[in-house]
Order: C-alpha cells, then sequence, then structure tokens
C-alpha cells in the first residue's frame, strides 16, 4: 500500500510525496551491497594477481584502504553527487529528501550513513556468525544481543514514515522520485506573453520548483489558493529580482509558469536537465 506524506517547503509550499515501501529500500539496498561486494572481490583479486599472492605487498594494502573506503563512503558520495540517490535507488526509482522541505545537505547525508555499519552491517554479521562475535558469551546472551541488533534492522517496519536510524539522525525521508517529465501546461492556450523574463531570472528555478507551481496554480481557485499563491509569488519575485509592473499574484506566477517551462523544455532538448534550483 503507498503512503504518501506532505512535506513543507522553506517558502511554505506544501509537496506530497510518495514514501518508499521497505521491499523497494530492501532491494535498493540488496542492488548496492552486490555492487560493494563484487568490486571489492574485483579490486582484491586484480591486486593479489598484480602481486603474485604476496600478502605483505603494497598493493594488497592500498587495495585493502579502497575497499574500506568504498564499503564507507559508497551510499554519502552517490547520494550527494546524485541528488540522494545512489545506483540501487535509481534504478528502482527511490531517492532521499530533506524531511523539512529543505536542500538535501552534505552534512544529513554522511550523518544518515555513518550510522549504517551498526544498523545493518552489524545486524547481518549476527546472523552469518554470531560465534565471531560473541566467542565467550552463552547462549541466551548471544540470544538477547543479536534481538537487540535487529531492533535497528527493522526499525522502518515499526513507524509511519518508513524511517531508520539513519533517517532520523539525518532528518531525511525516502520517496519515490516523481516522474521527471514536464507535467501539462496549466497556463491553458498559447497566448502572448504580457510578462517578459530573462534567461537568468528563468534559469534559476528547475523542473522541481515548476511542478510547485503547477500545484499552486491547480489550487488557486480552491479556497486559500490566492492567498497561497500571493506567499509563493513574492519570494519568487524577490529571488529573481522582478522589476516589472505590480501584477496578481496568480497572473505573474500563470506567465512565469509558462515562461519556465519554455525555458526548461529547450534547455532539455540541448541535453541540459536542471532538476531544482539546487542544480
Amino acid at each position: 500500500m503507498k503512503r504518501d506524506v506532505e512535506v513543507v517547503t522553506p517558502e511554505g509550499v506544501p509537496l506530497r510525496f510518495h514514501l518508499a515501501g521497505v521491499g523497494d529500500r530492501a532491494g535498493a539496498f540488496a542492488i548496492d551491497f552486490i555492487i560493494i561486494l563484487v568490486c571489492s572481490i574485483g579490486i582484491a583479486l586484480l591486486a593479489t594477481w598484480a602481486t603474485g599472492g604476496q600478502a605483505a605487498s603494497w598493493a594488497l594494502a592500498f587495495a585493502q584502504l579502497v575497499i574500506f573506503a568504498m564499503q564507507n563512503f559508497y551510499f554519502a558520495w552517490f547520494e550527494i553527487r546524485w541528488l540522494g540517490s545512489t545506483p540501487g535507488k535509481r534504478r528502482l526509482g527511490l531517492r532521499v529528501i530533506d524531511r523539512k522541505g529543505g536542500q538535501l545537505t552534505a552534512g544529513a547525508v554522511v550523518a544518515r550513513n555513518f550510522v549504517r555499519n551498526v544498523e545493518v552491517f552489524l545486524p547481518l554479521a549476527v546472523a552469518a556468525a554470531p560465534e565471531q562475535l560473541w566467542p565467550d558469551a552463552p547462549g541466551w546472551a548471544r540470544l538477547l544481543a543479536a534481538g537487540w541488533t535487529f531492533v535497528f534492522l527493522l526499525m522502518p517496519l515499526f513507524n509511519a514514515h518508513r524511517l531508520r536510524i539513519g533517517d532520523l539522525v539525518g532528518g531525511t525521508l525516502v520517496v519515490r522520485i516523481p516522474r521527471a517529465l514536464l507535467l501539462p501546461d496549466v497556463a491553458g492556450a498559447p497566448q502572448a506573453a504580457e510578462l517578459t523574463f530573462t534567461d537568468a531570472q528563468l534559469d534559476v528555478y528547475g523542473i522541481k520548483e515548476l511542478q510547485v507551481l503547477e500545484d499552486v496554480l491547480r489550487r488557486a481557485a480552491d479556497p486559500g489558493g490566492a492567498a497561497l499563491a500571493a506567499r509563493v509569488a513574492d519570494p519568487i519575485q524577490k529571488k529573481i529580482r522582478w522589476d516589472g509592473a505590480p501584477t496578481p499574484p496568480v497572473r505573474f506566477l500563470t506567465q512565469f509558469y509558462a515562461a519556465l517551462r519554455a525555458r526548461l523544455e529547450r534547455r532539455m532538448l540541448l541535453g541540459k536537465r536542471k532538476a531544482d534550483k539546487f542544480g
């Protein structure tokens, strides 16, 4: 069953996302784990072949360092570089976002992945070889410790937002990636533009903001819709340094939406995709 969550941006605009399911998150992690495992084995075999099996070789030491870095920084590196995605998450259409609607920061990404060893890899090690971790402990103590470690692994099953400990620490959510296609034009039939925007003004925002504008415009006729449009139009005008004639908020947003959509479409035809205002 799909669960929706509403995230309010710093501009006060509510956005609705589909939360990633536990199965989807587990599948994405499995893909990433297999990539890490295969690469680690490949690096180890390559280093062994290059040194003729000499255990004290510098090449093997370097390979161990690379494997350590890959195992500990793989997730954080990809999530920072790929706007909240890893190869596994991208394959299953998932993305990490900030729980408060702001920009996903490097600090949040590092924080959410810092505890992964305790959350995931320690329970897996317990499942694989508990006697190696507590060789002298009695059976009941091993069972109790194993149960405690699996509480961390199973945490997403016990909260509505499917949060793991890393999400709680980093203030993040894992959601389904909205379709990257530009949405239908809410500006209506083509009209002669009354407001003119420069490319520099339009390049301030991207596809994510375009989708926010569409949602605001669709709600303009609802109770409170005009007030919402005014709250959104004001920061946009300040952000792009708009110096045109005073314009009703809905009319301004409608024309800005149409101009932004046309600009993004032209850029996409040239292979230049701007995901959001931070991209």
